[in-house]
């Protein structure tokens, strides 16, 4: 199929993640194989609403695999969620949308994100514009692809950090309390726990005892070890918290004067008596350089959406099932996260290990 002065718009949306311009580099490289041309669009969908966009010569990209962040910028705009008509064009931002897609005679966008992102991008396809979706989160919470970008640099600097943790938690016979990333999946806490030899793992999809976690504690200073390693996702909830509401759940954790990590430490420090410490990973584990897994998956991604451009192949997500590059309608892949199943394999590791999982 011919290709060549196709025209697509290029964008990065939600939190920054490793590997978004090792993507960026590798969708545009590929493209320009292929004669097609390519349109930076800046700072996510809020770039498309107000037609922030431009050219994107392929001298911009060099360099481009082994930088952190995003050349494109990137924001949390969300133009289907109570969209309010622009107060100078009075365009609701689905209609600048289209408008500024026509201006810039884009043939197709690629839109490079997780959940949120991947959301709009299928709702975009409803109204009728040609879209390709790329997985990027650090929390490796998307359905229907097995990896995404950005988890395997996040899981090295989260084990990375809990391994230096280590040495000052056995030096003043501590808890150690490590929160990390994972909003609504513990996947990032879950392996990161794991491969820095967490003593206690708390995720999302088990709602924790803290007697249950206390009583690992003692039972380790009982026998002679005199720290704990804890790691928490900041999503983790009690089992009073998932009995809650949506709504009253989200209106407990507002009223939290410090994050999950924190209460935690607190709530051990009564429990047991022992002294808790608190490291918040935070930004942290999203910056940086990407690993050289993360650069490998993202090329393999973008190199693949080129393809999907030149083959029409539209309204889908690149995902990765079974080591194989394949397209998902983007409507399967919307309003959906992908959780931790209590019958994966990390999870029964974890458990044979000894960790407390704090049920």
């Amino acid at each position: 199929m011919d290709s060549k002065g196709k025209t697509f718009g290029i964008l990065t949306s939600g939190g920054d993640a490793p590997g978004l311009n090792a993507a960026i580099r590798a969708v545009c490289r590929s493209a320009y194989q292929y004669g097609m041309k390519a349109v930076a669009i800046k700072n996510g969908y809020r770039g498309l609403i107000n037609g922030d966009m431009e050219a994107l010569a392929p001298e911009k990209l060099i360099g481009l695999i082994t930088q952190g962040g995003t050349i494109l910028g990137t924001s949390r705009e969300k133009p289907f969620k109570n969209p309010v008509p622009d107060e100078k064009t009075g365009l609701l931002p689905i209609e600048a949308i289209k408008k500024n897609y026509k201006k810039f005679k884009l043939d197709a966008l690629v839109c490079l994100g997780g959940n949120g992102t991947n959301t709009t991008a299928s709702l975009l396809a409803e109204e009728g514009l040609n879209v390709v979706g790329l997985p990027k989160t650090i929390d490796n919470d998307i359905v229907c692809t097995d990896m995404t970008f950005g988890f395997h640099t996040a899981l090295d600097v989260a084990t990375d950090a809990i391994d230096r943790i280590h040495t000052t938690a056995h030096s003043h016979s501590r808890i150690m309390v490590i929160e990390t990333m994972g909003h609504k999946a513990g996947w990032l806490g879950l392996y990161s726990g794991v491969a820095g030899g967490g003593d206690v793992v708390l995720i999302p999809e088990i709602p924790y005892d803290i007697n249950s976690v206390a009583k690992k504690i003692m039972e380790r200073r009982n026998a002679g070890k005199n720290f704990s390693i804890v790691v928490v996702a900041e999503g983790a909830m009690s089992r009073e918290e998932a009995l809650l509401s949506k709504k009253e759940f989200k209106k407990a954790r507002a009223a939290m004067k410090e994050s999950i990590g924190y209460r935690v430490a607190h709530e051990l420090e009564a429990a047991t008596g022992l002294e808790s410490r608190v490291t918040v990973l935070g930004y942290l584990q999203r910056g940086g350089t990407p690993s050289s897994y993360d650069r490998v998956l993202a090329s393999q991604f973008g190199a693949a959406a080129a393809h999907f451009l030149v083959e029409e192949n539209y309204g889908k997500l690149v995902a990765l099932q079974n080591n194989q590059l394949v397209g998902v309608p983007l409507n399967e892949i919307a309003g959906r996260v992908k959780n931790i199943p209590m019958n994966h394999p990390m999870l029964k590791t974890a458990r044979e290990l000894g960790t407390c999982l704090g049920d």
